[in-house]
């Protein structure tokens, strides 16, 4: 199957995850396109392939021969796309040669050069994109389009020399909870990269470290017409503890490493009401700086309102793999060695995100990131160039072959 056949078959998928869910995966339907996975890569002659109770994809692309003591190596991907837009139904729109200019999502919608000046670096390109209505999907769906292209690639092509390879495809990742059961034994893989990132060229060793904040606020309503020295309007009390958070520290205020406090929902009434926030910084000292400032305002207002009126739920997901990875340096040096061999220019620079492999680092699997040629991931405007996911997919064979010379 050819990639774009393989990428546009994946996105037709619904597969996304859901933050307030207690089960795991969070979604039944991204174990659909999991399974599916599986059964593909039997298919195509991987061996020890499996998928656990946790919807947890693994499987093998044998050694060549005489290639039996090179060191294991793996590629993981996620299926999930983002809570924060719509995934299904997706009808993604593909422009054989894109000629550079403003691109047409629907009647009411265009996506800008002026607003996404990156459209430019692919003129001469194959784009597709949304239309408009729903994410695409690229976030995760082209790493996992362009690994099971490589894979089925080496498999068909023995000439090129490689060492046991290891693939793996995630649930939940979008959530913070994508290695939650991710069994790194199983696994078997000495070394691993994510193929889960965004521009041509980039590889990413350094990222976020993450935390989720869950408020609630148990207001107290009251006729307003008597209300005075009485309610507690929970919605206010929302607007004031964002309010009295940086403002120059949201995320679209920061750049490169700097951090942020980002607000990704909030509901209620009078009553009572709920807010959720991800606090991310690069600097683990500024992080927990982040946290504890936020901690310090809840007990602040609490002191104003009184006992019981707000709860924080602060709960770390993940942290920066920069310490985990750099101790490895051959598995920077043969990505870096990887692209330049396909023609690609690399990006070295730190993921304003977080990626599996960086909890994965965290638990003895040194991870770090590789491009996909997906951009504007988790909403409408979001697109990929399937000339770099080509790229990317070379990538992922060149490294198969340098981890075995």
């Amino acid at each position: 199957m050819e990639l774009k056949e393989r990428f546009l078959k994946y996105v037709s998928y619904d597969t996304q995850s859901c933050e307030d869910s207690t089960t795991f995966p969070s979604t039944d339907k991204q174990k659909v396109l999991l399974a599916d996975l599986a059964e593909e890569m039997r298919s195509l002659g991987m061996t020890e392939v499996t998928m656990d109770e946790y919807g947890y994809v693994m499987g093998t692309i044998p050694a060549s021969k005489g290639k039996e003591s090179a060191p294991v190596i793996g590629f993981i991907s996620h299926v999930d796309t983002a809570p924060d837009m719509s995934g299904k139904d997706v009808k993604p729109q593909v422009i054989e040669c894109y000629e550079g200019g403003d691109i047409k999502l629907n009647d009411q919608l265009t996506m800008r050069v002026a607003d996404f000046p990156e459209l430019n670096f692919f003129k001469g390109h194959t784009l597709i994109h949304t239309d408009g209505t729903t994410l695409l999907g690229a976030d995760d769906k082209a790493g996992v389009a362009e690994i099971m292209t490589a894979a089925e690639y080496l498999l068909t092509h023995p000439e090129i020399e490689h060492g046991k390879i290891r693939i793996g495809f995630t649930p939940d990742e979008e959530i913070g909870r994508g290695v939650d059961y991710f069994n790194v034994e199983a696994f078997g893989a000495q070394f691993a990269y994510t193929v889960d990132g965004g521009m041509e060229g980039e590889l990413e060793y350094e990222n976020f470290n993450a935390a989720g904040a869950k408020i609630h606020i148990q207001g107290r309503n009251v006729h307003p017409g008597y209300a005075k020295d009485k309610m507690i309007n929970a919605l206010q009390v929302a607007c004031e503890i964002n309010s009295m958070l940086p403002a120059v520290q949201r995320p679209e205020h920061t750049e490169g490493y700097e951090g942020f406090y980002h607000l990704i929902g909030i509901n209620g009434a009078v009553e009572e009401a709920d807010m959720s926030y991800i606090v991310r910084d690069h600097d683990r000292a500024k992080f927990e700086q982040k946290k504890a400032y936020l901690e310090d305002v809840v007990a602040l207002l609490t002191k104003k309102y009184g006992e019981g009126v707000i709860e924080l739920k602060l709960t770390d997901q993940y942290y920066n793999m920069r310490e985990m990875v750099e101790p490895h340096p051959e598995v920077i040096e043969r990505a870096l060695a990887a692209m330049r061999e396909a023609g690609v220019e690399p990006l070295v620079r730190p993921i304003r995100g977080g990626t599996d492999g960086s909890r994965l680092s965290y638990m003895g699997l040194p991870c770090p990131n590789l491009f996909t040629g997906g951009m504007n991931f988790h909403g409408k405007f979001e697109y990929c160039s399937l000339t770099t996911m080509g790229r990317a997919m070379q990538v992922i064979l060149n490294l198969a072959r340098l981890w075995a010379e």
